[in-house]
């Protein structure tokens, strides 16, 4: 099963009114793909590749700027520099295998190396694809959602032997709101209630260490 590729087109920004069969086939395709995979490609989402690149520039520019105090929202420029993959020791990534932390993570990405783990617990490529945006489940999302959508392992690989180029995205990992109290959509407690900042805080915690 490779990531689905989901056409936004006729839910752009048009202003044009949009048919309530068309927002559910939409619905509809984005839940099998979070379920099944999460992660989707979204085409036609009116972003332009010449949009995305100044907005790595702004990035690079407030990078010592943090949070607010009331949401974890992040945007974040991801730059791999070079790396001789021939002098690295064996199983070496780029960026090792996790998951994301908030409920939904928005990834614009011009290099290969991204790799999304399947069901079966095998990673399959997640290649650039021309004028879309690749988006995924996060942490929080699946805890709401009783583990319907899933929040999915991935990792960057190393670039292949002899090619030395660096590689470059941009992510928008969206958070709730600090105080937001995040409860089973479904009503079934499988998890207890938590605010989404003590989630996110815990969740740094696990990864980086208790301070």
């Amino acid at each position: 099963m490779s990531i689905p590729v989901v056409d936004f087109g006729a839910y752009g920004l048009s202003g044009r009114d949009v048919a309530d069969e068309q927002l559910h086939n939409l619905g509809e395709e984005l839940k099998a793909a979070f379920t099944d995979v999460g992660f989707v490609y979204l085409k036609n989402t009116g972003i332009t590749d010449d949009e995305v690149g100044p907005a790595r520039c702004v990035v690079v520019y407030h990078s010592s700027v943090s949070a607010t105090d009331e949401n974890g929202t992040t945007l974040r420029s991801l730059y791999y520099p070079p790396v001789n993959s021939e002098k690295a020791k064996e199983g070496q990534l780029r960026c090792g295998e996790h998951s994301d932390y908030g409920s939904i993570t928005l990834l614009f990405q011009r290099s290969e190396g991204l790799q999304v783990r399947r069901r079966s617990g095998e990673f399959m490529c997640a290649p650039c694809v021309p004028g879309t945006v690749l988006i995924n489940i996060a942490d929080l999302m699946q805890r709401w959602t009783s583990d319907q959508l899933v929040s999915v392992v991935h990792r960057v690989l190393l670039p292949p032997a002899g090619d030395s180029s660096t590689r470059q995205s941009l992510a928008f990992f969206a958070q709730p709101d600090d105080v937001a109290v995040i409860t089973c959509c479904d009503g079934s407690n499988k998890y207890p209630p938590v605010s989404s900042g003590d989630f996110l805080k815990e969740r740094f915690n696990d990864s980086y260490g208790r301070s």
